[in-house]
């Protein structure tokens, strides 16, 4: 019987290095964000949202560039799981990049979060009650933990936007790690500073965000960076001009 990684200790998940953990003590956190998500309105739900992307887009994106491979490899369903997770992942990053451009009294605004927040949690009872428990059966305690090692490495170096255009799976995610992340992450300063530098620099680090926001979306329509997609996750995304 398969059990949910969400059921089982540290120890039976392989330790605090093994990818199993580092799922669960991520699906943690994201509960406690999403929490913070609906008690929150205007700027300060701005800086949760920010605080959720940091979390959710580099966590996604090792699970596809590390994770789901491995899954395809080893079981023989694993293209049809995987597929599912991410079709959730590209859901979630057409909902932020539609948020992203919506103001806080836009009439959809509360819609799509609640939307984002259904979906993520879908996606995680999806990963610790099917596809990681499918995987720690297939693999040994020592795969889950070289792969938790992995997954880090990857997480730490991953973008942290929404990228709906580039493709869920490798190599075209993979070749848009080191463009986008750079891109994402001057871009999450700019917004921290933003909200909580001096009024005068305000409007001057908007500017600048929005140029990179622009300068990201050109990147992802490289046609090196959408190889691999699978043409149910598939999106033209913003326009790239």
């Amino acid at each position: 019987m398969v059990r949910s990684i969400a059921d089982q200790s540290v120890t039976e998940l392989g330790g605090r290095v093994s990818v199993l953990t580092r799922q669960k003590k991520d699906h943690v956190t994201l509960d406690r964000l999403l929490h913070d998500l609906g008690r929150t309105s205007g700027e300060e739900q701005d800086a949760v949202l920010q605080r959720l992307y940091r979390l959710v887009f580099p966590h996604a994106f090792a699970e596809e560039a590390v994770l789901w491979p491995t899954l395809r490899r080893v079981l023989p369903d694993g293209h049809e799981l995987s597929l599912e997770v991410e079709q959730e992942h590209q859901e979630v990053n057409e909902l932020v990049t539609r948020l992203e451009g919506m103001g806080h009294d836009h009439p959809e605004r509360g819609a799509v979060l609640d939307r984002l927040t259904e979906v993520l949690r879908e996606d995680v009872r999806d990963e610790e009650d099917v596809l990681l428990p499918r995987l720690q059966q297939a693999v040994s305690t020592r795969d889950v933990r070289r792969l938790g090692v992995l997954w880090e490495v990857v997480r730490r170096v991953a973008p942290t936007r929404a990228h709906p255009v580039v493709a869920r799976r490798p190599p075209g995610n993979v070749l848009s790690a080191v463009p986008l992340s750079v891109l994402d992450r001057l871009r999450d300063l700019l917004d921290a500073g933003a909200r909580r530098g001096p009024e005068r620099v305000v409007p001057a680090l908007r500017t600048a965000s929005r140029r990179l926001t622009w300068a990201a979306h050109r990147v992802e329509h490289l046609p090196l960076l959408r190889v691999g997609e699978d043409p149910s996750t598939r999106s033209d995304g913003p326009a790239a001009a």
